[in-house]
């Protein structure tokens, strides 16, 4: 009997534990989703005022909304923004609780200087997207193999396709370098990339002084109970380790978020198809705007090789 009321008392922790885990990390309630979420943090006060011009640039731009329809039935919505016909297609992911308009303000900029076609896409439970759980890539891996079809489709078997990612969507892209991508994907950016789905929630975690063990546990059965899905199920490591197309890393040496050495993790699980590139000083998803002559070096440099080939 008494084995019988501590497995219950157990089981309650567990189910408890995991609904907080669950609300706290994966939960993205409709009503207040924002298009274009404030940057908060003192990192970003510096360069509040380019974020500001870049972000009216791209808002200036006229753009087509669009939409698909994910492996599990959601409605995923994203805004593409036409420069030329039959040019190279930039597919964009934006971050955890963020949107594309915020994310990719600079990398739109880049885009459209080297002449590529764009597709800023909400990430599912995000913006306009449908979807109530973010899985940190688990499940978001396939809505990028959806929107690559989605590219295919439109715009003809010759399209010659880059997806970007930053933070979350760095990871979700990495981890969807595993999957049957079409020829038409010729390379992959990832800027501040974490390593892992667990590891970044227990990085979180260990910050704010809970336990790693039990942020493990309550975040498991949380995603597994709450979220149906199995946080553990993939990370960017593994993945990259079957990548068969280039992946350039770009990450800031003082992120403060996703430490710099989940991207060196990652790019050592592949060293002969990834590339990486460090920013010193440069805080979480800034690298752009810390140094920004040398990062559109970088990412022109990048894409004119993988697509010349």
């Amino acid at each position: 009997m008494l084995f019988f009321i501590l497995l219950c008392l157990l089981l309650g922790l567990l189910l408890g534990g995991g609904y907080y885990a669950y609300r706290y990390a994966f939960y993205s309630p409709k009503a207040g989703r924002e298009d274009l979420p404030v940057h908060k943090g003192k990192q970003y006060e510096p360069h509040l005022d380019e974020i500001a011009r870049l972000l009216q640039t791209i808002l200036d731009r006229p753009c087509e909304f669009v939409s698909v329809i994910s492996y599990d039935g959601l409605t995923l919505s994203g805004r593409y923004y036409h420069v030329a016909d039959g040019a190279p297609l930039d597919i964009a992911f934006h971050g955890y609780r963020s949107a594309g308009l915020t994310d990719f303000c600079g990398g739109a900029a880049i885009s459209q200087e080297m002449g590529h076609n764009l597709l800023l896409v909400d990430q599912r439970a995000h913006g306009k997207s449908q979807g109530r759980t973010i899985t940190f890539g688990i499940k978001e891996r396939y809505d990028v193999l959806t929107w690559v079809q989605y590219a295919v489709e439109r715009f003809g078997k010759d399209t010659k396709i880059l997806l970007y990612g930053i933070s979350m969507g760095a990871s979700t892209v990495l981890m969807a370098s595993e999957l049957p991508l079409p020829e038409n994907v010729k390379g992959i950016v990832a800027d501040c990339p974490y390593s892992s789905p667990m590891k970044i929630i227990q990085s979180v975690a260990r910050k704010k002084r809970i336990p790693a063990a039990a942020t493990a546990v309550f975040s498991w059965a949380g995603a597994k109970v709450y979220g149906g899905f199995d946080v553990l199920e993939s990370d960017p490591v593994r993945a990259v380790r079957n990548a068969k197309v280039p992946i350039l890393l770009i990450h800031g040496e003082s992120d403060g978020f996703v430490p710099c050495d989940m991207s060196g993790e990652i790019q050592r699980a592949n060293p002969m198809q990834v590339f990486r590139c460090t920013f010193p000083g440069a805080d979480h998803g800034i690298s752009f705007l810390v140094d920004p002559e040398r990062y559109r070096h970088i990412i022109k440099e990048f894409c004119g090789k993988v697509l010349s080939t």
